[in-house]
């Protein structure tokens, strides 16, 4: 490339894939030594990649469906306790906060229980994900994908352009997953706002490449996927709520007072919808 000229999109592109796969594989050893937030940085790593192959897919070329189908059981794997951790420790916070018939250190304990019942297999099957052969084989995929690109004629235009077009893609795909939700059934529209967060965060980590000039277009995207996320926390915590209501009658109406919060968290963030999505779904201007 000529001093001082644009890089391609696909220079661009590979580089990224190439950071990524390294930091994927560089949190290996975190994970293995239990290290803070291990976990998680390597769910992200993985929802990155998988995001990336996905969204510049018409780029990249090669077939990667069994690539973002390793990443996505990877992430799973590492995720079974993650997730019930972050579940367990909003419910088991607001329990403490119920009224003193609620008895809510009980309630606490017994959340706390059902938390560590469900987590005490959820190490050694993050290590088997890892400790197995789908883990090196993953990598090695990955850096081939960069190693031996075959990148489509599109990767050879200049980077900023193409980036941008395909971050804008992935926000109109953003914003007919939010029009679906807001005409959807009232049983259908917790599973519609779902699938628009999981649009919004493969939108923002297609932005992510472009680097700064599209630090505002993740930034507002990272909103939108947050909102969604704490809706979509509320809605799995009502779920758990109404198995534990059942589960176990003793604080059978302790866990109804929960799902009742849970129920206007929702509410909540739902009306919030509107003015996130009005900055999130403004045009990008890379």
């Amino acid at each position: 490339m000529p001093h001082g000229a644009e890089p391609t999109a696909g220079t661009v592109l590979g580089a990224w894939i190439a950071g990524q796969t390294g930091t994927l594989a560089g949190l290996a050893a975190a994970v293995r030594a239990d290290e803070p937030d291990a976990v998680h940085r390597m769910r992200v790593t993985c929802r990155r990649l998988r995001s990336t192959l996905q969204a510049y897919r018409p780029l990249i070329g090669a077939d990667t469906t069994a690539l973002v189908t390793a990443l996505k059981d990877l992430a799973a794997a590492l995720g079974a306790a993650r997730d019930t951790e972050v579940l367990a420790e909003r419910l088991t916070a607001e329990a403490r906060t119920l009224p003193e018939d609620c008895r809510p250190d009980e309630v606490a304990a017994a959340l706390a229980a059902w938390a560590a019942e469900r987590t005490a297999d959820a190490r050694p099957e993050a290590l088997a994900a890892l400790d197995g052969p789908g883990f090196p084989a993953l990598l090695a995929a990955l850096r081939g994908l960069v190693a031996e690109p075959r990148f489509t004629a599109r990767a050879d235009r200049p980077a900023a352009s193409e980036l941008a077009r395909v971050a804008r893609r992935q926000q109109r795909r953003t914003a007919r997953r939010i029009e679906r939700a807001g005409g959807a059934a009232p049983g259908e529209a917790a599973a519609a706002l779902h699938e628009a967060r999981k649009a919004a965060k493969r939108a923002r980590y297609a932005g992510e490449p472009a680097g700064p000039a599209a630090e505002r277009f993740t930034r507002r995207m990272k909103d939108l996927q947050d909102l969604l996320g704490t809706h979509q926390d509320a809605v799995l915590a009502g779920r758990t709520l109404h198995a534990l209501a059942a589960a176990d009658p003793q604080h059978a109406f302790a866990y109804g007072v929960l799902y009742d919060r849970q129920l206007a968290a929702a509410a909540a963030d739902r009306a919030r919808l509107p003015e996130v999505w009005r900055r999130a779904g403004e045009p990008a201007a890379f």
